[in-house]
């Protein structure tokens, strides 16, 4: 049997998972799984014989971890030749016995270790431990060879190089393919994106290129569409075949088990779709089973002509932007935002000190009690702090909560501000909050550097229409496009609205995504405000996240209301608070009703809490949500 005869009458169905399969029958995650080859051979053919029946028409050789790096791990380094050439025997067997036409492919999965330069083990070492493995199939009789669940390009252009150099000995050529894994982000554990990794995986030379393992069904179409489009749009006249291979959904630890949500149903959608963009060989990875296999194979039968979008009435939308390669979700924050639904963001200051115990516990209340996300300012008053990067990360991870960095230009020339940005994305850091930042002049350091290369608006620009396109200030490009979520200071309550007014509309022109405002303590001079300005320039069309300041005390409300540039207090609200016998709760009680006539028009809110007081914002939190 033939791998081109074959896919030419139609997409070719491969297995599922031969891992899943042995866990559920019993086998530890600690054992290995190749070794089972020469003391369970039975089991191994077992789960072939399965697949088999299911309406697979390629099979994977339990072989995925039988080089020498990987078995010496279990001191079976010496056992190369004899457990790949029993994987395949095994695979044989099994089809064999079904009388069915069935490819046999020679699996092959990472050494186990890195390669330089990212690591210790020599590019030649790699391609001799590749060739080792694929000696020892090719010797046994498979049909073509797979390298799969790949992360390094590096690593996977040795294994090519050794299937070829290999290949190249027998009489008939052997078919290669390469596929390789992403993350949730929709790039390799290195960082290239699924066009980097099409054109590279075409031009060291393999003849079926693709994707497995990574997420479920719906990332991979993404990732598959981008594949395509690029070996497309290369100008090449003959493309690789492509191959894709989901694992059944992010998998997730219940009851000491690892369990996998996508059911075989929904593979069975997913078959069709992956043919509609373009696919030759499907399959299935982690958590898949004959099940979801058998559901695939029902699935193409409907349509032996082939997937013919017209045809197809598909229960989910399968388009995508094949020229965004970006495949990054956006942040929790942009997600509320964009859904229309109330946010609540409150801002937090990073410690003096080195121990961040009394962040971590206040971060958790304010996110037990309901906020969507922490904002973290930098150096606030001018004052040495911890990094607001550093506290954006330990929040993050310790509490599990979104996190907005505050990014002030003052103190930051063009090339700290470039590399700052790019040390926040890769922290994982989204959202970004930039502002001037306070002078040097009334901080700890007085004497420190106050310079800065960009304005507010400047700093949005670069952003929005350098980082988030893939280029630096220069035009430069820094290897794949950031997807940073911008936002930008508004004062809804100024001294002189129209520079104000002109202020906003540079910033809305540089790309801003959102704006957080001062304090607002009278709502409906803040909408008039912004009636005014939409009134004469348009709409702002751009969420707002109103300033909330909650008062503790009548001596915090008067300092605010005559010494804070930019926050006035009425009247009533300072008899209010005079009147009190509690002035925090007082100001909780004031906070709500601020609030609850903000939703009217705000898309959010955002909370700066005094004096530390948590608690008081996790009540109005708390109160508002109710």
């Amino acid at each position: 049997m033939d791998l081109y005869t074959t896919l030419s009458k139609g997409v070719l169905l491969a297995d599922g998972a031969m891992g899943t399969m042995l866990h559920g029958r019993g086998v530890g995650f600690d054992q290995c799984f190749d070794e089972l080859n020469l003391t369970h051979p039975a089991l191994v053919a077992e789960i072939h014989r399965e697949y088999i029946e299911a309406g697979a028409q390629l099979i994977l050789t339990n072989t995925f971890g039988s080089n020498r790096y990987k078995l010496e791990k279990h001191g079976l380094d010496d056992q190369v030749d004899e457990i790949n050439r029993a994987g395949v025997e095994l695979a044989r067997r099994a089809a064999a016995a079904s009388f069915k036409d069935v490819l046999i492919a020679g699996d092959i999965g990472p050494l186990g270790v890195r390669i330089a330069p990212f690591g210790r083990v020599q590019p030649d070492e790699a391609r001799a431990a590749f060739a080792e493995q694929i000696t020892a199939l090719i010797s046994a009789g498979v049909d073509l060879i797979v390298i799969e669940t790949m992360s390094d390009l590096y690593e996977i252009q040795e294994a090519i190089r050794a299937a070829r150099e290999v290949g190249a000995l027998r009489e008939a050529p052997l078919a290669v393919v390469a596929s390789v894994t992403f993350t949730r982000d929709g790039r390799t554990v290195l960082g290239d994106h699924p066009v980097q990794v099409a054109h590279t995986l075409r031009d060291a030379g393999a003849d079926v290129i693709g994707v497995n393992c990574s997420g479920g069904p719906a990332q991979l179409l993404r990732i598959l569409k981008q594949m395509r489009a690029a070996i497309a749009g290369s100008g090449s006249d003959a493309r690789p075949y492509l191959w894709v291979k989901p694992n059944a959904g992010w998998p997730e630890q219940v009851g000491g088990r690892i369990m996998y949500p996508a059911d075989p149903e929904y593979f069975g959608d997913y078959a069709l779709a992956f043919c509609e963009a373009g696919a030759d060989i499907v399959g299935g990875c982690c958590g898949t089973t004959p099940q979801h296999i058998a559901a695939m194979r029902a699935a193409l039968d409907k349509y032996p002509e082939g997937c013919d979008a017209a045809q197809i009435e598909f229960p989910f939308t399968t388009e995508t932007d094949e020229g965004d390669f970006s495949a990054e979700q956006p942040s929790p924050l942009a997600q509320k935002l964009a859904a229309g639904r109330f946010a609540i963001s409150v801002e937090m200051d990073p410690p003096r000190g080195l121990s961040t115990h009394k962040l971590i516990a206040g971060a958790s209340l304010l996110h037990d009690a309901g906020a969507d996300v922490i904002n973290v300012a930098d150096s606030p008053m001018a004052r040495m702090r911890m990094s607001a990067w550093a506290v954006c990360d330990v929040v993050k991870r310790q509490v599990g909560v979104d996190t907005t960095l505050h990014f002030p230009t003052r103190g930051r020339n063009l090339l700290r501000v470039q590399g700052d940005l790019l040390a926040a994305h890769a922290l994982g850091l989204r959202n970004i909050f930039v502002v001037m930042g306070d002078p040097t002049s009334i901080g700890d350091y007085p004497e420190a550097t106050d310079n800065y290369d960009l304005v507010p608006s400047g700093l949005i620009k670069l952003i929005k229409q350098g980082f988030n396109a893939g280029m630096d200030h220069s035009g430069t490009s820094i290897g794949q496009p950031t997807n940073f979520f911008v936002g930008a200071a508004l004062s809804l309550s100024p001294k002189d609205p129209a520079a104000e007014a002109r202020n906003l509309r540079r910033k809305l022109k540089a790309g801003s995504d959102f704006f957080l405002t001062q304090p607002v303590y009278e709502p409906e001079a803040a909408r008039a405000f912004i009636c005014r300005y939409e009134d004469e320039h348009g709409p702002v069309g751009r969420p707002i996240l109103a300033g909330i300041l909650p008062l503790v005390s009548t001596r915090h409300a008067r300092f605010l209301h005559h010494e804070v540039p930019g926050v006035h207090i009425p009247d009533a609200t300072l008899a209010r608070m005079e009147a009190a016998s509690d002035g925090a709760r007082e100001g909780v009680k004031i906070t709500i009703e601020l609030i609850e006539q903000l939703k009217e028009w705000a898309a959010g809110v955002y909370i700066m809490p005094q004096f530390h007081r948590y608690d008081l914002v996790a009540e109005i939190i708390e109160a508002v949500k109710n």
